[in-house]
């Protein structure tokens, strides 16, 4: 166990109720739950929890065209996206709604409390309307040419090629993506939440050692422009939360979606009854709070998100965790964009080991894109899981259970090498904290290098069964064994279901305090395969799917 016990929440951005999760959605839940998963093994108090975003007028139409209520849809969508977590090994302590009751009194409370403290401005403004649905357009239904960088088919609110921000009237050659048609300006009155006032308490913060560098240049980029007026209402017709006091008008997702990180804390601790809400968000709060974000949500959560913190003398984040996009063929996977592979399909075709391995080994806490290459992903998993990992639990356990009963010696056959990769899990514990991810996976198997290279030099095969050297050949399988557990400990936040099956194998705990003590006179199970190799076909069948 680490030498200081630390209490942690852990938080993920809201997938949208609107539509099923794909790799894209996974690629930052594997990302934490790594990171949750190896915290719990450390021993600390780790809760994670995540909700679905379930407002907003994209889930009033999908209702509309489905024939169903919103809250019908929302509440099958939310099973959906359990069921793909849940397949994936996500181990959520809490996977929540923004549509509930505690995000209702949250959105409510802390509205006004920023009302009473002057920090809610009316405006009245020229928004885009669309005339054939009657309905005021949010920024995701306008599309357009980008007016800081020219590049055509951007969204109403940012620039997915130079990450602008800008009102959607600012757009070139607006046209509604509901209708097709191109949209007119009407007269509306919205409400704004005062994020300029707050210009100097958020230019100290993010330079509080919460952001990495890449993401304070990015924030940087927002203050040189100036900060604006945060719309947060929206008009009806509208699925959401009504703001008290003003007819037809509604919270904008952006306000009641982050709230949702604290709701479903809220709910995490009605159902637990030993957590304490107000321990963890009162600004004195011993908690660590962590986000894990897309870059695209950026300034939603390094700007808009700690202001609004800060207004209402809640606790700020501890770190924002920020990754980059998923590719494919260069291309971003974006379920907007109507480029996605789902979860629940990749499921059927592949186990969820091998795309949190393949994720693994991409992951740095840099916010690069990750490109997925399907023929890479077959070979890095053959090649390291099969041939490298695997492979050596395998061939010395075919010695331990055919001339030893399962049993492994009492001592192993060389000490310096054991202790060797003992010493190797300070760097990779940095590893692990600093969200390096694709560090340990190197590491990793450069250490499976040196562990097969040591039974290829021992020969175990070729040792002759004589009394005087069958000890020999036990002393050096369990060597085998005992280098492939640590190995294993080291993988098991990242590959849950290879460590139980290995837990299983070895009858024994994979635990970190458990690197340093060698399984020695030990029985073990008779060997089953722990992981399949992945058929090319497989990968054929999966990509004609994909198209």
């Amino acid at each position: 166990m680490s030498s200081v016990f630390r209490k942690i929440l852990v938080t993920c951005a809201l997938p949208y109720a609107n539509g099923s999760i794909h790799i894209g959605h996974m690629l930052e839940h594997i990302q934490a739950d790594i990171w949750v998963r190896y915290h719990r093994m450390r021993g600390h108090e780790v809760w994670f929890v995540s909700a679905d975003d379930a407002h907003g007028t994209a889930i009033m139409l999908k209702a509309q065209d489905l024939e169903i209520s919103p809250n019908k849809l929302i509440k099958n969508i939310r099973i959906e996206h359990q069921i793909d977590f849940s397949n994936f090994k996500i181990s959520h302590d809490n996977y929540y709604s923004t549509h509930s009751l505690e995000n209702l009194y949250l959105s409510r409370k802390i509205f006004t409390c920023l009302n009473e403290k002057g920090l809610i401005k009316e405006k009245k403004i020229f928004q885009l309307y669309d005339t054939v649905k009657k309905i005021f357009l949010p920024d995701r239904f306008i599309k357009g040419t980008c007016p800081i960088c020219k590049s055509k088919n951007q969204y109403g609110d940012n620039c997915e090629i130079c990450s602008a921000t800008y009102e959607p009237t600012d757009l070139i050659n607006p046209i509604s993506v509901i209708s097709g048609k191109k949209p007119i300006l009407k007269n509306t009155k919205h409400l704004y939440f005062d994020l300029p006032s707050f210009t100097n308490m958020l230019k100290k913060w993010i330079h509080s050692g919460v952001l990495e560098e890449s993401v304070i240049k990015k924030t940087e980029e927002w203050f040189k422009v100036g900060l604006k007026l945060w719309a947060i209402s929206r008009d009806a017709p509208y699925f959401g939360f009504k703001i008290p006091n003003y007819p037809n008008k509604y919270f904008y997702v952006w306000l009641d979606a982050p709230i949702g990180y604290i709701s479903a804390f809220k709910n995490l601790c009605f159902k637990s009854k030993k957590l304490n809400f107000n321990e963890l968000w009162n600004q004195n709060s011993n908690y660590e709070l962590y986000h894990f974000i897309g870059k695209d949500i950026i300034y939603f959560h390094t700007l808009f998100w700690p202001a609004i913190l800060e207004a209402v003398s809640f606790r700020q984040p501890s770190g924002i965790f920020v990754h980059g996009h998923l590719t494919m063929n260069g291309l971003k996977l974006s379920k907007s964009r109507g480029a996605l592979i789902k979860a629940s399909d990749w499921i059927q075709y592949f186990d969820s080991d091998s795309l949190r391995y393949y994720y693994a080994s991409k992951l740095s806490n840099k916010t690069h894109d990750i490109e997925i290459n399907l023929e890479d992903f077959i070979q890095k998993i053959n090649s390291d899981i099969v041939n490298k990992l695997v492979n050596l639990a395998a061939r010395n356990a075919s010695f331990i259970n055919k001339y030893f009963n399962g049993y492994l010696s009492d001592k192993l056959s060389n000490i310096k090498l054991y202790k060797y990769f003992v010493n190797t899990s300070s760097s990779i514990e940095d590893f692990f904290e600093n969200r390096e991810f694709s560090f340990i996976v190197k590491e990793s198997m450069r250490l499976l290098d040196v562990a097969n290279q040591y039974i290829n030099e021992k020969k175990p095969w070729k040792i002759k069964r004589t009394e005087e050297n069958i000890r020999e050949l036990q002393n050096i399988c369990t060597m085998g064994i005992n280098l492939f557990r640590i190995i294993m400990i080291f993988l098991k936040p990242i590959v849950p279901d290879l460590a139980i099956k290995t837990e299983s194998f070895l009858i024994s705990k994979l635990t970190w305090d458990g690197i340093k003590k060698p399984l020695l006179s030990h029985q073990i199970n008779k060997f089953f395969p722990l992981y399949k190799r992945i058929d090319v076909e497989k990968m054929f069948e999966f990509m004609n799917i994909c198209r």
